[in-house]
């Protein structure tokens, strides 16, 4: 119950300081860093209508970090993404892609996981494993969709960590295959930000060990 109520503490903080108040493909894409991240051009656009996401309605004016933390669904990330020192990084330009695990999606992991990632002793790792989450460019649903059928049925992409992710269609929505062979998929879609898109996804994707 501590670790919840410190969880939410943070993910307000975040929420209060980011907006001044509390409110409630090319086949692959290869960069090192975020910050260096290019701007590709996809179908999105910055003025589509705003999601509800979390009770929330995310909008298209806000950037990545502000929209998150009003989202009660994604605490854990708000406060993972703050841990980390990844604040000022996704409230910059981007554009970013990023599937953004819910609560429930950290709670999947095994008991303490995410408890002992938030420790500062284990920084490193929880950055590897939220930028991981992030692809350069600005992709929406149509463009994944799209380049995985151009390539066979699946699409390979580079995430901000180095490391890789295959997105494959599904009946359902968009599959996403991280580099240990676990499945998330993406339950809600083309969620536009100021400096890119964030797709929600029902687990959280691990790097190589």
């Amino acid at each position: 119950m501590k670790f919840v109520k410190a969880v939410a503490a943070a993910a307000a903080a975040i929420g209060c300081g980011m907006l001044g108040a509390c409110h409630t493909m090319s086949e692959s894409y290869d960069s090192a860093s975020m910050m260096d991240a290019p701007a590709a051009q996809t179908s999105a656009s910055p003025a589509a209508p705003s999601v509800m996401v979390g009770g929330a309605a995310m909008l298209p004016t806000r950037n990545i970090v502000e929209n998150a933390a009003n989202s009660r669904d994604h605490t854990t990330l708000v406060a993972a993404v703050q841990t980390a020192g990844l604040v000022d990084t996704l409230s910059g330009a981007g554009p970013f892609t990023v599937f953004a695990p819910t609560n429930a999606a950290f709670d999947k992991l095994p008991d303490g996981t995410v408890a002992s990632l938030l420790e500062p002793a284990n920084r490193d790792t929880l950055t590897t494993i939220l930028t991981y989450h992030v692809v350069p460019g600005r992709l929406t649903a149509a463009d994944l969709v799209a380049q995985a059928r151009a390539h066979g049925g699946r699409v390979t992409l580079t995430t901000a960590q180095g490391a890789t992710l295959t997105v494959t269609p599904a009946a359902n929505g968009v599959a996403i295959t991280d580099a240990r062979g676990g499945a998330s998929m993406v339950t809600i879609a083309d969620v536009i930000q100021s400096n890119g898109v964030i797709h929600v996804v029902d687990t959280v994707l691990m790097p190589p060990a």
